[in-house]
C-alpha cells in the first residue's frame, strides 16, 4: 500500500512545475508537534494564544481549588471548592477540545489543497 501512494505521490510531482512541487511537499501530513505548531499561524493565531493562556490559568484555578478542597473540614466549603474545581477542569477540557477541533480543521484543509493540486495536475494532462 505505502509503494503504491510513494508512486502516485511520484507521478504527481513528475506532472507538477518546480514550484508546485514544492508547494506539494509542504502538504504533507504532519505529526502531532507538528499539527500544534500549525495552530500558532494563520489569521487565529492570537486567539489560540489567547485560549491557551487562559488553559493555564484556569488549570492553575482548578489546582487552587482543589489543594483548598482537601484542606477544608466544613461539607459546605467542600461543595463550594468541588464545584470550583470541576468548572474549571471543565473550562480546561473545553478548551482543549477547541484546540483539537482546529488541528483537525487544518489537516483537512492540508489534504483538500492536496486534492485540489492533484486535480489540477490531472486536468493539466488530460488537456494536453
Amino acid at each position: 500500500m505505502k509503494t503504491n501512494m510513494e508512486d502516485i505521490d511520484q507521478l504527481i510531482k513528475d506532472t507538477l512545475t518546480q514550484e508546485e512541487a514544492k508547494f506539494y511537499d509542504s502538504l504533507e501530513e504532519q505529526n502531532v508537534l507538528g499539527m500544534v505548531g500549525g495552530l500558532f499561524t494563520g489569521k487565529n493565531k492570537w486567539i489560540l494564544i489567547l485560549m491557551n493562556i487562559m488553559t493555564l490559568i484556569f488549570f492553575g484555578l482548578f489546582v487552587y481549588c482543589t489543594v483548598n478542597f482537601f484542606d477544608t473540614t466544613e461539607t459546605n466549603e467542600l461543595i463550594k471548592w468541588g464545584t470550583g474545581g470541576l468548572v474549571f477542569l471543565l473550562g480546561v477540557s473545553m478548551l482543549k477540545v477547541f484546540a483539537w477541533m482546529q488541528m483537525d480543521k487544518n489537516a483537512i484543509l492540508r489534504e483538500m489543497k492536496r486534492l485540489e493540486l492533484q486535480v489540477s495536475s490531472l486536468s493539466g494532462k488530460i488537456s494536453e
